[in-house]
């Protein structure tokens, strides 16, 4: 018998039968998700300032990074974010006419539809914070119908089906209602001991669409999975972090600094998998020191696998964004406030964590002169080796 290191559970059953299925393998839980499409925008009767009126008129680089757009009346009814933008041209239709300003970039997050807005505020948005932009009284190619995404299917590859799945098997082997071969689950990693640990955010919804014998032998079963309202397994995780999984299945690290392999992708994985596996103990006191080793904090995602590391050990998780940063460093995660933080080789993080713009996230790239800031306002006092 082969071991299955994927667990499906149904945990909106409180009972000792939610187990779906065991399997080896889950097809479509590890695959890349789309980047946002690049298109064009026209901002109407707009009045720009700052440095979108400098790419307007030519004094000014046209690249402007993000804007963002918010209603001006009904205020709060509508606000959106343009990523990586650039000024293609601005035109008036006539002398003293309205200035028309045409935009390539992206959407963060398509809207659904427009509202009826009295103009938009422009609002620039850089790691200095928010610049004013000037105003529009209208926007096209923003609110507008886009193709769905297409809904990715999945399936169980060496399955071991439990009740709630083999019940699903009977009614698409009897032909009855669709409702009855749908399967709803989390989705647990099951390391080599036998621990099952939950991926973050990752579950599995959809109608068993198919199942044949699999070529892994041992009884076990290839079931296809159709997806109904959204992806049948879902938000998918990058395709190459099935590596991550695979090495924190073969047990928790042990060896310090088995993050530092990995490029900012999977180091952002690695570092959901120390949330996913953290052990919560007693805070160490405050005033303690903590020892980071600085020698791989080449980005962002390195520096919380470091700091992880520092505060609970090979594996250890500290925050994985600076919003979850910013909640350890408020206690329950390995060390009280007021810690005082060495931080060794940190010319390493000097020399990378610079301005300017981070692709991966659509965003302002985070500093080192931000990172030091956010951590000497939550009380931690840092010396820099």
């Amino acid at each position: 018998m082969i071991g299955l290191p994927w667990i499906l559970v149904d945990e909106t059953i409180d009972d000792s039968d939610n187990v779906v299925a065991t399997c080896a393998d889950i097809d479509g839980l590890f695959a890349d998700p789309p980047e946002p499409a690049v298109e064009r925008y026209t901002l109407l009767d707009c009045t720009p300032a700052g440095r979108l009126r400098a790419a307007c008129d030519g004094s000014g680089p046209s690249w402007l990074g993000n804007i963002g757009l918010e209603a001006i009346d009904p205020p709060d009814s509508c606000a959106v974010e343009l990523l990586d933008v650039t000024v293609l041209k601005s035109s008036r239709s006539g002398r003293h006419g309205p200035l028309e300003v045409v935009l390539e970039g992206r959407l963060r997050q398509p809207p659904r539809r427009a509202p009826e807005a009295d103009g938009y505020l422009l609002t620039g948005i850089d790691a200095d914070g928010e610049e004013d932009f000037g105003a529009c009284a209208g926007l096209d190619g923003v609110f507008r119908d886009r193709p769905a995404p297409p809904r990715r299917p999945a399936a169980l590859i060496g399955c071991r089906p439990g009740t709630r799945l083999q019940r699903a098997l009977e009614a698409l082997d009897r032909g009855t209602a669709r409702h009855r071969r749908w399967v709803n689950a989390s989705i647990f990693s099951v390391g080599r001991d036998g621990t099952a640990t939950r991926l973050l955010d990752s579950g599995l919804g959809a109608e068993v669409a198919g199942v044949r014998p699999s070529l892994l032998g041992d009884d076990l079963l290839d079931v296809t999975l159709e997806p109904t309202y959204a992806d049948a397994v879902g938000p998918s995780r990058p395709a190459r972090a099935r590596e991550v999984w695979k090495r924190w299945q073969e047990g928790r690290p042990i060896d310090p600094g088995a993050w530092a392999r990995y490029d900012r992708e999977l180091r952002q994985e690695w570092a959901g998998a120390a949330l996913a596996h953290h052990r919560h103990a007693p805070d160490r006191k405050p005033g303690a020191t903590v020892h980071l080793e600085g020698r791989h904090v080449t980005d962002e995602e390195g520096f919380y696998c470091a700091i992880g590391e520092a505060v609970n050990g090979p594996g250890g998780y500290f925050g994985w964004n600076l919003g979850a940063l910013h909640d350890c460093l408020l206690g329950g995660w390995g060390v009280a406030p007021g810690f005082r933080l060495v931080w060794h080789d940190s010319a390493v993080a000097r020399d990378h964590l610079v301005p300017g713009y981070d692709r991966r996230w659509w965003a302002p790239s985070l500093t080192m002169d931000q990172l030091l800031e956010l951590l000497a306002a939550d009380g931690v006092e840092v010396e820099l080796r």
